[in-house]
């Protein structure tokens, strides 16, 4: 469990003692594909550690359509910043397959940095450091086009390989993509077969290889 907790993000720099102490006050979870773990507007009042597993945190509207806010693997947490200050889930978070979690609840939480407030003075820096790149991210999006929002998320989830290809892992479908970007299915699926044709990306069955550099622009 302390290896675990020592790879999230918010909780680096924490010593073994310290880590110890927060591993004392979480419990386990288990949960199938599909399951619903957090709704938009639930009280804000844990902290999911995800042992193994994939997520996406999304928003929906009353129409049921959806924006994919951020997808979740092992190592990754949902929920930091709720333990602090949050009383409402600003977002909802979906199992995509079956998922193992160590959840820490608010009220263990602040009992532990009430006794040791050098986590609390840690994980503000830690959570400070996040807004940034979040706030990075989003001026990003906000300044690009769809083409530049596209191609974003594509090279972002690419791993290079050793013939200087690169290769998605995630098997990700044009509304897949579409919803990440706030874009409708067809222009992201014109965007695709441009850079198919153009010989920029390719398919091995379901996933996503980039031969090389895309273009700046479309």
């Amino acid at each position: 469990m302390l290896d675990v907790l020592a790879q999230v993000e918010i909780f680096a720099g924490l010593s073994s003692e310290e880590l110890e102490m927060l591993a004392g006050s979480s419990v386990s979870r288990q949960y199938p594909k599909n399951t619903v773990i957090i709704n938009d507007g639930d009280n804000a009042d844990s902290l999911y550690l995800i042992d193994s597993g994939r997520l996406k945190v999304y928003c929906s509207d009353n129409n049921g359509n959806e924006i994919i806010m951020n997808n979740l693997e092992a190592r990754d947490d949902c929920g930091e910043m709720d333990l602090l200050y949050a009383y409402r889930r600003s977002a909802s978070v979906r199992t995509m397959e079956k998922c193992s979690f160590r959840i820490i609840y608010k009220e263990d939480f602040q009992r532990v940095i009430s006794e040791n407030p050098n986590i609390a003075r840690i994980l503000m820096r830690n959570l400070t450091r996040r807004v940034r790149t979040l706030t990075d991210k989003v001026k990003s999006l906000a300044l690009q086009d769809v083409y530049g929002r596209v191609t974003k998320v594509l090279t972002g989830l690419a791993r290079p390989r050793d013939d200087e290809s690169y290769f998605i892992e995630e098997r990700l479908t044009q509304q897949d993509i579409a919803d990440r970007v706030g874009a409708s299915r067809e222009m992201v699926a014109r965007i695709l077969k441009d850079l198919t044709i153009g010989e920029y990306i390719g398919f091995e069955g379901r996933n996503i290889v980039i031969n090389g550099k895309l273009p700046a622009s479309y």
